[in-house]
């Protein structure tokens, strides 16, 4: 079975994306559950340089995985709830995964592969004009 690839649009950029199946394949499972997946990307209030799309007492019935503090740019992480609400974190710049509780890890499970060097621009973007929607789809 090939890499499957998602398609991230983002404020309307389109980004192809990596499912990280061999290090998170709970995560990906879970996620692929809840395709086409749509929502609004707020900017981050603790972590630094990421989006996020809260998502409240949502279960995707997974633990951790593949988890990280400090996901680069563009890489997705999916906080599956605990300490504080399930969230998707996505990184466009240095982060450091957090909320009023203090540190977090999400699991990283999704990665982008095109047109990283717009994730700033967009993420400027969320963090002066609010909200923007966001889709995550299969090829």
């Amino acid at each position: 079975m090939g890499v499957e690839k998602l398609v991230i649009t983002l404020a309307g950029v389109r980004f192809d994306a990596r499912l990280e199946t061999q290090k998170a394949p709970a995560t990906c499972a879970a996620f692929l559950k809840h395709l086409p997946f749509r929502n609004k990307a707020i900017h981050v209030r603790w972590s630094g340089q990421a989006v996020w799309i809260p998502l409240g007492d949502m279960q995707f019935g997974v633990g951790f995985e593949n988890a990280t503090c400090y996901p680069a740019p563009g890489e997705v992480v999916l906080y599956p709830g605990g300490v504080s609400e399930t969230e998707i974190l996505l990184a466009y710049g240095r982060v450091a995964f957090a909320s009023m509780a203090g540190p977090l890890a999400g699991n990283h499970f999704l990665t982008i592969t095109s047109n990283l060097d717009k994730l700033p621009e967009l993420g400027n973007k969320v963090l002066w004009e609010g909200a923007q929607d966001i889709s995550f789809e299969r090829v």
